[in-house]
């Protein structure tokens, strides 16, 4: 019988407004509603100071983490106007309850700025339980509400201002628990993105309180003079720098033919290389980070690569047999910073992740290209180290081509072989969107996964002790390691120049590994493999760890388990003069198959953490500073947090 079509009328059509639109999708405005999300509601409010601060109207930014969970964006800007608009309402409400309402469509009062499309804040405002905006200008401090977007008292005086009191906006608001699972601000995570503004920004101060911290609050300033200079220095002050940062600054004017249409476009640029061996690239459009890269990012590389290049061929170092620096051969070891200011940025989303004005691209290489190629002809010594580090880097290179061969022509097909290196237990299931992959501490615990997993679209890979540690090592060295060569056989995405998002054989990789200082140190290893070598899979969440319980309690039969000892405590505190039985595991392979699948595996129970990367500057230092060759910036690491480590809740 053949089926039915539902009929589609006039009534199937929704008419949703701005506020109500936000509120059904608010992936569309805020990309989602997980932490991420949460914290880049108070991105959008802080975007819109900044812009303030670009319009050379406030050089002040507060950040305030209220004890009730509410946050506050305070600056010293001019202030929202307050007057009442064409419309019909107040310039103030306006702005805060209509998408698409803003003061920056036309360059008059934001020659640049980070928001263009009268978005951000009316946004916030919409997936806010409340909000209150107070804005101090004209001689007096005025007041409006909002509930879920909509004003429930009108813009009123309630002040006026002390003498000497300064112009600005305060926006206050709570996230919407309706909308948002977890509405627990992260005090780091908003630190690490003012360092960032304050390094882009010179001369603005800008200032993160917690005052959720008793019985004093946490809190910390940041000021920066330098700039991207300053920036490329924070970055690289573990590292043996090669030479002095490469700063260039300008402006270029577009369509100068037609004053109507003309536009001009900042470029701003620092970039110093390092003996490392990894590459660390930064790319803001704005003020906005755009972790994606775009236009700007590739007109800085294509701008490297052929200086380079050029120099080389020029000074002789490069010789007519040989064949040119490729585009990974010069980004070795870089640490480079760009920053683009355009009165009209085009990005891909909402969330800014990527830039695409195209023109910006040649804007950058120009202007790096010229910068750059004058210092390596002033600077003859400091180029022969820059050049014999991409030569070294080229030989790396061809060396690890050699070995992704000998591994493709000595094992044929891997993935089809049911003798896979690492004992690569394979699941039924072919579809990679509902398959998983533990990647598990030797063979012990990988056979009690095999044998407790749901072999429909459960895989194990079992590692024998630890994997290399790739931050020391170039790729070449890295694919002469069997366990490391084992992980790129069963994920299927390949290393380096070959990595292929689409060919990834599971969305769901969990690491799991014992509680102990042994298991800790393999993770570090492999989430470093994982950042340096498959940062996508850790940006497009595909990586995760796996939180196995510490202790098993077992009262009259009945049998509980626990995840950390303060856990531990709660449990023996409740069951105060009962006889009970604690077993501490030491590590998987103690845990029977279905202890294992109902405490770890089983997906119903168990707990994984998702590895994300909140900032790409911070955890490149990180990974730099734990795994690298320098000994004091860990040891002080380590003394800092040993308290923190001993009590780490796994």
């Amino acid at each position: 019988m053949a089926e039915t079509r539902r009929e589609y009328t006039e009534k199937d059509i929704v008419h949703l407004e701005g506020v109500a639109h936000v509120r059904r999708r608010p992936g569309m405005y805020v990309g989602g509603t997980d932490l991420k999300a949460l914290h880049h509601l108070v991105y959008e409010v802080v975007d819109n100071s900044v812009d303030e601060a670009l319009a050379e109207r406030a050089s002040l930014i507060e950040v305030i983490l209220h004890e009730d969970g509410a946050v506050t964006v305070n600056d010293d800007g001019a202030g929202i106007p307050v007057g009442a608009h064409q419309s019909g309402i107040s310039t103030l409400e306006l702005v805060m309850t209509k998408i698409g309402a803003g003061g920056k469509f036309d360059s008059k009062a934001y020659s640049v700025s980070g928001g263009l499309h009268g978005v951000g804040v009316s946004a916030v405002n919409a997936l806010s339980s409340w909000l209150v905006a107070q804005v101090r200008r004209n001689d007096q401090l005025w007041e409006q509400r909002y509930e879920r977007g909509v004003a429930v008292s009108e813009v009123e005086a309630i002040r006026e201002l002390e003498p000497g009191e300064m112009t600005g906006t305060a926006i206050t608001f709570m996230p919407d628990a309706e909308i948002f699972p977890d509405i627990l601000f992260d005090y780091q995570t908003l630190v690490q993105r003012c360092r960032e503004i304050a390094f882009l920004v010179s001369g603005l101060t800008l200032t993160v309180r917690d005052e959720r911290v008793h019985p004093f609050p946490e809190e910390v300033t940041f000021y920066f003079e330098g700039g991207l200079r300053s920036f490329v220095r924070y970055i690289n002050r573990n590292r043996r720098i090669l030479h002095d940062i490469v700063y260039a600054e300008r402006e270029l004017t577009f369509n100068e033919d037609d004053p109507a249409k003309a536009y001009v476009v900042g470029v701003e640029v620092a970039f110093q290389y390092t003996d490392a061996s990894t590459t660390t690239e930064i790319a803001f459009a704005n003020t906005i980070n755009t972790p994606d890269g775009g236009s700007h990012l590739t007109g800085a590389r294509s701008a490297i690569t052929r200086t380079i290049n050029n120099y080389a061929r020029k000074a002789g170092l490069l010789k007519d047999r040989d064949a040119n620096f490729s585009s990974s051969d010069t980004l070795e070891g870089l640490t480079a910073i760009v920053s683009i200011k355009h009165p009209d940025p085009q990005f891909e989303s909402q969330t800014k992740v990527k830039l695409m004005n195209p023109e910006v691209q040649g804007a950058v290489s120009s202007v790096l290209g010229e910068v750059f190629g004058e210092f390596l002809e002033m600077n003859t010594r400091e180029a022969r180290r820059i050049v014999d580090k991409c030569m070294l880097s080229k030989r790396a290179r061809d060396a690890a081509s050699k070995a992704r061969d000998l591994v493709r022509n000595s094992r044929g097909n891997l993935l089809e072989n049911t003798t896979l290196p690492g004992k690569l237990a394979d699941c039924s299931s072919s579809n990679p969107a509902e398959t998983e992959l533990y990647i598990v501490e030797g063979d012990s615990a990988g056979g009690s996964a095999k044998q407790g997993r749901d072999r429909h679209f459960q895989a194990i890979l079992p590692l024998r002790g630890k994997i290399l540690n790739t931050e020391r090592a170039r790729l070449d060295k890295i694919l002469d390691n069997n366990e490391v060569r084992s992980l790129i056989a069963a994920l299927g995405v390949g290393v380096g120049e070959d990595f292929d998002m689409a060919k990834l054989r599971y969305h769901t990789i969990i690491i799991m590994t014992d509680a102990d200082v042994d298991g800790a140190h393999i993770s570090t290893l492999l989430l470093t493999f994982f950042f340096r070598y498959m940062t996508p899979l850790i940006q497009n969440g595909h990586l995760y760890m796996a939180q196995p319980p510490l202790y098993r309690i077992e009262h009259k039969k009945n049998i509980r388990y626990v995840y950390n000892e303060a856990q531990r405590d709660q449990v023996l505190f409740d069951l105060k003069g009962e006889k009970v039985t604690l077993q501490r595991y030491k590590g998987l392979g103690e845990m029977n198959p279905e202890q294992l699948w109902e405490t770890t595996m089983n997906p119903e129970n168990r707990r994984l953490l998702q590895v994300t990367i909140e900032d790409l500057a911070t955890a490149d230092h990180t990974f730099d500073m734990l795994m690298g060759a320098s000994v004091p910036p860990r040891k002080r690491f380590i003394q800092t947090h040993a308290k923190r480590v001993r009590n780490l809740d796994i």
